[in-house]
């Protein structure tokens, strides 16, 4: 019997389609039985800084095991799960006072916005999973910014629209239909290609990209969703003061200004190996389905198709060479019955109706002229401009496109007539200038 995650009700879906492309998650057994939701509906402020605090109190609580903290939360608001949590735990420690206070302050100030468990805005698919984070630290236009100046005082700014709903524009956003692109960081040309060929259909298609910033696949599926006119999310293994890795800052930046970066760590929090599987199950909890692209036999991309079938949601697998070890962990998923993917029709037609923009009303828009809070005003980023002709760069360039596949950097020498030391030095402008992406092993290609 193969390892890896067994993705649910797939026996009876090519023959039946089916038209809920999910089933609901049962709480697990330690949860209390659901109770009518006392939220307010979509609309309503945000929770007042008294109740944010409270329950970044009890996210930073050590005491109780994360799956025991989330279970409070099961059937309750959020006020009510702070209270059930102090009368069965106790209040908080003098540390987490400390914290949640550095915390709420660090988002205040950063325009990043604060989704609890239970309240507004918070997204409702990863609501469903067995553990879902107890705080998300979002930025981007998604989330509720802090509350507007009241109509009687005078507006800052003459964009001010009193009609504009943060929380309710939060909750439709989020319940927009989503898909997981995750695979290997050192992938190969073919994993990228695509991570990007999925990414851009899905996002012209109006779906959601979610991944999470790492390099390789991640950053594939996030740049592709980005240039195809679509919404992004991109999911950290550390606080917001320390991105990983490093170099997708300005990625992070451009996810942000149409999408969202989130995490459930605190900002101070730096980005260790435990982090991430952790962070897996928010990535395949905010999806309705999870697409592997190149993984290798014990890939954290596994544990997030894992997260994805225990949730009850589709798992899909692109397949690869059966000489790449990085086809290994698709293959293991294929044959324990992950749906195979060969491009976005695949995935839009085994989702369902509700992933094809001919069956989905559009989304509320924002007030006119308005930019959403916690984003900047983006325009279109020019193309970069080409090298001089008769350049060294320009002769890279050209010989590049001619392989559009790609080539090693023995294989340009052999059809460029350049010495090793010129045609290097031409790859390095050319990276500079975003013109050629180069892949592990030396193996290079030319940007579209």
């Amino acid at each position: 019997m193969p390892n890896g995650p067994q993705p649910n009700h797939r026996s009876n879906h090519r023959s039946n389609h089916r038209t809920n492309h999910r089933t609901p998650n049962r709480p697990p057994p330690d949860r209390p039985p659901a109770e009518p939701r006392a939220d307010a509906p979509a609309g309503e402020k945000p929770p007042d800084p008294a109740l944010t605090l409270a329950v970044l109190e009890i996210a930073l609580d050590d005491r109780p095991k994360p799956a025991e903290r989330a279970a409070v939360f099961a059937g309750r608001t959020a006020s009510a799960a702070v209270e059930a949590f102090r009368s069965r735990f106790g209040g908080p420690g003098d540390e987490a006072r400390t914290r949640a206070a550095e915390w709420r302050e660090a988002a205040r100030s950063a325009g990043r916005s604060l989704l609890l468990l239970s309240g507004p805005g918070y997204p409702p698919l990863l609501a469903e999973i067995a553990v879902p984070p107890i705080v998300l630290d979002v930025l981007g236009p998604i989330a509720p910014p802090p509350p507007l100046v009241p109509p009687s005082d005078p507006p800052p700014d003459p964009l001010y629209d009193p009609l504009y709903d943060p929380a309710r524009r939060a909750a439709e956003e989020l319940a927009r239909p989503g898909v997981a692109v995750v695979g290997a960081r050192r992938a190969t040309p073919y994993g990228i290609g695509a991570a990007e060929s999925l990414s851009e259909g899905l996002a012209e298609a109006g779906v959601t990209v979610v991944s999470g910033l790492a390099r390789g696949v991640d950053a594939a599926a996030h740049r592709a969703a980005l240039r195809g006119g679509g919404r992004t999310l991109a999911v950290l293994g550390a606080g917001h003061d320390h991105l990983y890795p490093p170099e997708h800052r300005n990625l992070a930046r451009e996810v942000a200004a149409s999408g969202a970066v989130l995490t459930e760590f605190p900002p101070d929090v730096r980005p260790l190996p435990h982090h991430f599987p952790r962070r897996n199950r928010i990535i395949a909890g905010l999806a309705a389905a999870t697409v592997v692209v190149e993984a290798r036999e014990r890939s954290g991309s596994l544990s997030t198709a894992r997260h994805a079938a225990d949730s009850s949601r589709e798992v899909f697998a692109v397949p690869g060479p059966i000489t790449s070890s990085l086809s290994a962990g698709c293959h293991s998923l294929l044959r324990s019955g992950a749906a195979l993917v060969t491009g976005v029709a695949d995935l839009l037609e085994e989702l369902g109706p509700e992933f094809r923009p001919e069956f989905r009303p559009a989304p509320a828009p924002l007030a006119p002229g308005r930019t959403p809070p916690g984003a900047t005003a983006t325009r279109a980023r020019p193309r970069p401009a080409p090298p001089d002709p008769g350049t060294a760069a320009a002769e890279v360039l050209e010989t590049l496109r001619q392989h559009p596949s790609g080539a090693s950097f023995d294989d340009l020498l052999d059809h460029c007539p350049l010495s090793p030391p010129l045609a290097l030095a031409a790859v390095s402008e050319l990276e500079r200038r975003g013109l050629v992406e180069r892949f592990p092993g030396d193996f290079l290609r030319a940007r579209a």
